[in-house]
């Protein structure tokens, strides 16, 4: 039964409008991820999410995959898994990363490569993996989700920073390369964001204990601005804008913090900026 647009089920119950479309996020569980799958499945996505360990409390609406984006098996069989069942993949969401927080000295060049292997080399075996079905349908929607990390220093997260920056030029150059193919590769580049996030962050492997202080400092900054932060769903919705307007922007900052950062460092003079930045992150002028 329809009424006013909206589909009724049997028991006359408002269901979804389906859009046909099939949608994936990658980290589904929690936070951003969860978020931004029901947000997706609610504008009537097929959606699928991932993520490394499945429990019984998935998204709503979402059907959740085992995947572990470190692994090209695990990415291709979830892929795979998808295309069998509704044979079509029109959005890829890539938002499974992890955290790191120390000074960058304080981090072994293997700690640092699974930092990568996670929030750079996992979204390129995913991408890369969904290529070929987008290519064939002639569209897509690749949407990676940065941080504002990716366009400002990070002192005492320079690993993660780092993994970002490489995210934000990787995600430019490759929209530059699918347009001819009708897919386009959108940024969504939250602040700090109400999330199991940052409290999963990784320690570094090798501390040093100069560096003590300030990682207790930072620590307890996170810990500040999370009770003003905003909430997961502020950026769910920059996605959908994303996945969903007929003219996709490069870059979307997700928040009205994003926003002010994001303007601040297109235009602010170079050594305001840093003034401004070392007083956010109360460090010595």
């Amino acid at each position: 039964m329809q009424l006013s647009g909206l589909d009724l089920g049997a028991q006359g119950v408002p269901m979804t409008l389906s859009t046909g479309k099939t949608a994936i996020v990658t980290g589904a569980s929690t936070g951003i991820g969860r978020a931004t799958a029901e947000a997706l499945a609610q504008r009537g996505f097929t959606v699928f999410g991932t993520s490394r360990r499945v429990t019984g409390a998935n998204p709503k609406q979402v059907s959740l995959l085992n995947c572990d984006v470190t692994d090209d098996e695990s990415v291709r069989g979830m892929i795979a898994s998808v295309l069998s069942r509704t044979g079509r993949i029109d959005v890829l969401v890539n938002n499974a990363g992890i955290g790191l927080q120390g000074g960058a000295e304080e981090s072994s060049i293997a700690q640092v490569q699974a930092l990568f292997d996670v929030n750079l080399f996992g979204v390129i075996r995913a991408t890369n993996a969904v290529l070929p079905a987008m290519r064939q349908r002639g569209g897509g929607r690749i949407i990676n989700i940065s941080s504002v990390l990716g366009l400002i220093p990070a002192p005492y997260s320079a690993h993660y920073s780092a993994t970002k920056h490489a995210l934000e030029g990787y995600s430019e150059s490759l929209d530059h390369e699918l347009r001819a193919f009708g897919i386009r590769v959108s940024l969504v580049e939250p602040a700090y964001t109400r999330s199991v996030f940052d409290q999963n962050s990784l320690p570094p492997d090798a501390p040093i204990r100069e560096y003590d202080q300030a990682r207790r400092g930072v620590r307890s900054l996170i810990e500040d601005v999370m009770t003003t932060a905003d909430p997961p769903e502020v950026v769910a919705q920059a996605v959908l804008l994303a996945a969903t307007t007929s003219r996709p922007r490069r870059r979307y900052p997700a928040g009205k913090v994003a926003r002010q950062i994001s303007v601040l460092r297109r235009f602010a003079p170079s050594d305001a900026f840093d003034k401004s930045l070392r007083k956010q992150m109360r460090l010595p002028a």
